[in-house]
């Protein structure tokens, strides 16, 4: 399911991309040659990771995650039964993207970035003004983006919650 994608994108060509999936099998993942993809478990028993036949993420604990290079041959192998994950993909040479992610009670300060999102897990997070103010409350499952000039003055209080950042590469 997707969550957002840059203006004029689609699944053949995007320069930037979130989503959400549910592996229910092993398998081989689509090759995504000139992206970096960050990957992480949001629900299930765990899920390995095994990347061009040498490295290996194992990702076992809600919120773990793995970054890693679009081209390589990576396999999934399920731990137990089926997960879903929370997915951020950015054209390498275009756009840089990060993960942040938060398990129990955080108060978090947001960095400037030119794209930043926040999906809560749990329960409802408070998006908050550093006077105190609430400015958006997100229901577990909601998707906020914030623009630059917004981010430098908000903290997100909450519980289990993703913070990904997309920036322009320099020419």
């Amino acid at each position: 399911m997707e969550l957002a994608i840059n203006n004029n994108g689609c699944l053949a060509d995007f320069d930037w991309r979130l989503s959400i999936a549910t592996v229910d099998r092993n398998g081989e993942f689509s090759d995504f040659i000139g992206y970096t993809r960050n990957l992480v478990l949001i629900d299930g028993k765990g899920v390995v990771l095994s990347h061009n036949e040498s490295q290996v993420d194992r990702l076992e604990k809600r919120l773990d995650f793995s970054t890693f290079d679009g081209a390589n041959k990576t396999t999934a192998s399920l731990i137990s039964g089926p997960i879903t994950d929370f997915n951020l993909m950015t054209k390498t040479k275009k756009f840089a993207g990060s993960i942040e992610t938060f398990t129990g009670s955080h108060r978090v300060a947001l960095k400037s970035s030119q794209f930043c999102f926040i999906y809560g897990l749990h329960e409802e997070l408070q998006i908050v003004s550093k006077q105190a103010r609430i400015v958006k409350s997100l229901s577990a499952g909601d998707l906020m983006q914030l623009s630059n000039n917004e981010q430098s003055d908000l903290v997100v209080t909450g519980h289990d919650f993703i913070v990904a950042t997309i920036e322009k590469q320099s020419s």
